[in-house]
This record gives C-alpha cells, structure tokens and sequence, in this order.
C-alpha cells in the first residue's frame, strides 16, 4: 500500500467499542472483528438483544447517546470507538436528536481519553443539502470538534439486503411494472457494497497513529439512481421501464414510497430529498490511506443478492416462523412468503425422517397425486423438465440430486431437506423439511419459501395459495401416516 501521508498499519487496539452494533453495518462489522478474535464492547440501549448472540471476546454494556451519563463506563479504557448512531425514523425531530447524542458522546469520548473516533456519515456537497445528509454531515463536524481525532467516512447509497436505502430500490422494483420516478432519480450516486464499508471502517481501526479527516468512499461505478433500479430489475430478470418526470414531485414520491416499503417506507421517504444531492467521490484520500478496492454496481447488487440467499439457506425456519393459524399467504420475510406447518410423532421416532428422504420419484409426493402429474404436464409444455426426471435413486440422497421438477439443495441425513423448484414459474420456490427429534417425540416442520419476480409472481402466488395450502398440508398430513408404525397418529401443530 501506498503511504506518503505516512500513516500505515498499527497494532490492534486492545479494546473497542462499538455503537450501532443492533443496526446493519454495525451487526456485519461486530461479525468481521468477532471472526478475527478482536475484543469488543458493545453499547446499547437494549442489551437483551444481543445477549446470547455474541461471542466471548464481546461484551455487553448498557448506554445512551442521550443520557450523558450513562456513557462513562461504556467509554473507560477505550482507545477506538465506532460511532454508528443516528435517529432517523421518519418521525420527530431527527437533526435536533442526532446533534444533542453526538455531543454527549463527543464530550463523554474527551474525558475517557479516546485517541479515535470513527463515524460513518454520507457524501454530498453544496449549500442546499437535504435534511438527511445535512444532518449526518453535521454529526461529523459535531465529532472533530470535540479535540478527539475523528475519521468520517462518507458514502453514498449502501448496497446490501437490509440497508434501507437498497430495500426502497427494491421494494419499487418487486412490486412495480414500471417505475415513475422524480427527475431527481437522474442524480449521479457512487453507490458502494455493505462488504466494502465494512473493509473501510475496519481499516480505519488500524491507522498507526489517531488521524482527524473527512474521507470519503465509494464504490468503483458512478451511476444514478436509476440505473440502480435498472440493474438491481436485469438480475433479477425482471423487465422494468423506469420513467423520470416532474409528475413525480418528491412530496408524491414520499408518500408513495411509504406505502411501498412499510417496513423502511418511513426512513426511504425521509431520504427522498437527498435524491437531488449528487454523491460521489470528488478525493482519492480513501486509495492513499487503505488498501480496499471497491466492487462496482453490478458486482455490489450481485453479492447482496447472494448473500440473501446463503443467509435464507442457513435459517432454521422451524424457529423462524409460527406456525400456519391461518394467516394468508403467509408470513413476510423481505419480499419473500413463507409458510411453516408442523406435526408431531409421538412413540418411536428412529426412522421418522425416512418418509421425507424418500419422497418424490417413484415413491410420490403423498398427496394429490393427479396435481403433481398435471403440474408436472403443464410445466413440461411450457418447456420446463416437468416430472420426467424422477429420482437417482428411491432411497438414497445427496445434495445436487434432482427429484422431478426439484434439486436437492441441501441434505443432511436424519435432520433436514431442502429441496429447490426447477419448474417454470414467476419467481423461486424452496421446499423444506426439519426434524426434531426427541427421546419418544419428533417434530416434522415443513416449510415453503417462495420468492416472487415482481407483481405477476405475487399474482402467482395469492391466486394459487388456496391451492398450494392444501397441497402442501395434505403431503405434510401422509408424511405422518407413514410414520405411524414409529408410534401413534401424528399430532398436528399447525
């Protein structure tokens, strides 16, 4: 690494303390130094949502930005503390809020002896900054005046599943054919993936010596908002034309988007301003002072889209999700449905996960029959693989196998199957199955995850779920028939 301002690599600090560490950079960044053995201190305002979640080397301390004097002993001993707060919810007087916690932390971080601060703020230059990125700017400045060096790291749009910003890009997206956005949508942004952040504000961490310094990062691609949309739509082989006009007044836009995006709509619509406030990189400090070398757009919305699915892929869903009362449609995960079902064997339950590793081919679905055939006929003349692949073999399996129209996408004996639909539908479809057993008991749980492609795959989805329900309960319900020489009928949970 080039270093002419002479900074460098330091010694890693001894001990760290992390605001934010609830909220979605904080979270991946207290995994990163968690995976590299960094001992950390996590402040926040409700500690019980982290306990149980973190490793050894992490503590846990209770504080509030806003109440001075709860700061004292989360900040003693503390060399670096990462600054990761802010109060915007859609509601109140988010500016006056964010001023009055970074000075408490300011002043409370002076007299702890703190030799670095490290705040993540956003890009954006002129006189007439929105509210938004004014406010977060101002944060900054709050920070290095308080005589404690202070590195902020500005960035524009964060790409990744949960960022708020992203999942608004998304949510109009999904759920529209055709995207009617303000002129502002034609500003130029340096959007950046939530990886990359998280490299830079680990580097930060490891300068030689306290460094006071706005600096900010980017992405490698400078685009505008809506060629954010149009990427994130060709990935997800969704056609979309988005439409800039000045119909789309940013007042429209900010009611419209919290109606779109109910869980981030109340942050996307404060952020709407910022839209015409261009973000992008204008100093190369970022390349002089850490190693990181960005991904692109492309490549940010194809990792966020990847790890999506590892993270659905690892959840246990018979924890996740109650089971099916009757809700329809199931319950929301993101953009995606999900339906969990479950029954109970009681009496003996050493063979109770050999009815689902024996299922499809053959052996059949255990219910419904005659619509597996039809729906393996229909996906056949809409040139899909249909039914005609059956299993490799009736007993046996492995991951990568293929069970008519799924894949077996993940296979671990006597515990769990997860199965990926290859037939022609509007969106994606997994199939799974968990077994709990205990002593005398098991606990089938079956899940359906299904993955809309924009409106008509929602179309797909509510107009069939009648069907699917019973379906999919009816296959659940022969399951535990085929188990009752284990013990008793099965008892349902659902």
């Amino acid at each position: 690494m080039s270093d002419p301002a002479g900074i460098g690599r330091a010694r890693w600090r001894e001990q760290i303390l992390l605001t934010g560490a609830t909220g979605y950079v904080g979270g991946r960044l207290l995994r990163r130094f968690e995976d590299e053995g960094r001992p950390v201190r996590c402040m926040t305002r409700r500690p019980e949502a982290l306990v149980g979640s973190v490793r050894s080397s992490t503590t846990i301390v209770a504080g509030d930005a806003l109440q001075p004097s709860s700061l004292g002993a989360a900040l003693e001993g503390v060399k670096v503390a990462y600054y990761l707060i802010h109060s915007m919810t859609g509601h109140g007087d988010f500016e006056d809020l964010d001023r009055r916690a970074a000075r408490h932390f300011a002043a409370a971080a002076r007299d702890a002896g703190v030799d670095q601060i490290i705040y993540l703020g956003g890009l954006g230059s002129g006189r007439e900054l929105s509210p938004h990125l004014a406010s977060r700017q101002e944060v900054g400045h709050v920070l290095r005046s308080s005589g404690v060096a202070t590195v902020e790291l500005r960035a524009s749009i964060v790409i990744g599943s949960g960022s708020a910003s992203y999942e608004a890009v998304r949510a109009v997206v999904e759920n529209l054919p055709a995207v009617i956005a303000p002129r502002w949508a034609e500003t130029a942004a340096q959007p950046i993936a939530v990886e990359d952040v998280v490299e830079y504000l680990v580097a930060a961490s490891q300068l030689a010596r306290p460094l006071s310094a706005v600096v900010e990062i980017g992405g490698r691609d400078r685009v505008t908002y809506a060629e954010i949309m149009r990427e994130y739509a060709r990935q997800r082989g969704l056609r979309r034309k988005v439409i800039c006009t000045p119909i789309a007044t940013p007042r429209l836009s900010r009611w419209f988007l919290s109606l779109a995006t109910p869980v981030y709509g109340g942050v996307a619509a404060t952020m709407v301003d910022s839209l015409r406030n261009e973000t992008t990189v204008h100093s190369n400090d970022a390349d002089t002072l850490f190693d990181t070398r960005p991904r692109g757009v492309r490549e940010a919305i194809e990792r966020a889209l990847i790890n999506e699915d590892h993270e659905y892929a690892q959840t246990s869903w018979s924890d996740a999700t109650p089971a099916d009362r009757g809700r329809w449609g199931g319950e929301n995960f993101g953009q995606r449905r999900v339906v969990t079902r479950r029954v109970e064997i009681v009496g003996d339950a050493s063979h109770a996960f050999e009815p689902i590793q024996r299922i499809g081919g053959v052996n059949g679905w255990y219910y419904g029959d005659r619509f597996w055939r039809l729906r393996g006929l229909l996906d056949t003349a809409r040139g899909g693989v249909g039914l005609r692949r059956g299993r490799r073999d009736p007993v046996d399996l492995r991951a990568g196998d293929v069970i008519d129209f799924w894949r077996v996408e993940r296979f671990e004996a006597e515990r769990l199957l997860r199965l990926r639909a290859e037939m022609k539908i509007p969106g994606r479809l997994w199939l799974q199955f968990e077994l709990d057993r205990r002593q005398q008991r098991a606990t089938v749980s079956q899940t359906t995850i299904f993955h809309p492609a924009g409106w008509v795959g929602l179309l797909y989805w509510y107009a069939l779920y009648p069907v699917h329900r019973r379906v999919f309960a009816g296959m659940l319900d022969g399951i535990g028939r085929s188990m009752r020489s284990s013990g008793p009928a099965p008892t349902h949970l659902r």
